[in-house]
């Protein structure tokens, strides 16, 4: 009788995992085609600027390519740091200081294996924070 409730978590942790790569696999190919259209656009409209202009796109893209994950995590939070000022601003509120042993919230780290979800769920939240206001 315990090899069934062994088999029956077996599976259950199975299909957690399957289900979690199907839904990483999913979100990295609408990632993929993003940077396919994105790239595709750019190509489309470089030709029409000016060759500084040009240069100065064809160098932001090749730096585009190599940000890492540290990096994106880094931007996010200054952006979101940077939308939360603005929104604290437009209210007009005093900021108070946090009592002694609290900290302000903070994002989880971006890791390679986390960072799609991580990215995509944050996106999706600040959309949702656009269409709001």
């Amino acid at each position: 009788m315990e090899s069934n409730k062994v088999f029956a978590w077996s599976s259950c942790a199975d299909l957690w995992y399957y289900e979690m790569s199907y839904g990483l696999n999913i979100e990295m190919h609408k990632q993929a085609e993003i940077v396919k259209r994105l790239n595709g656009i750019c190509a489309q409209v470089l030709p029409y600027l000016s060759q500084e202009h040009q240069q100065q796109v064809l160098a932001a893209i090749e730096r585009a390519k190599q940000v890492t994950p540290p990096e994106m995590n880094s931007i996010i939070r200054q952006q979101l740091q940077a939308h939360q000022l603005s929104q604290l601003q437009g209210l007009a509120l005093p900021m108070t200081p946090l009592p002694l042993g609290l900290s302000q919230p903070t994002l989880p780290a971006v890791t390679t294996s986390s960072g799609l979800f991580s990215l995509s769920s944050l996106l999706a939240s600040q959309a949702q924070l656009a269409k709001e206001e």
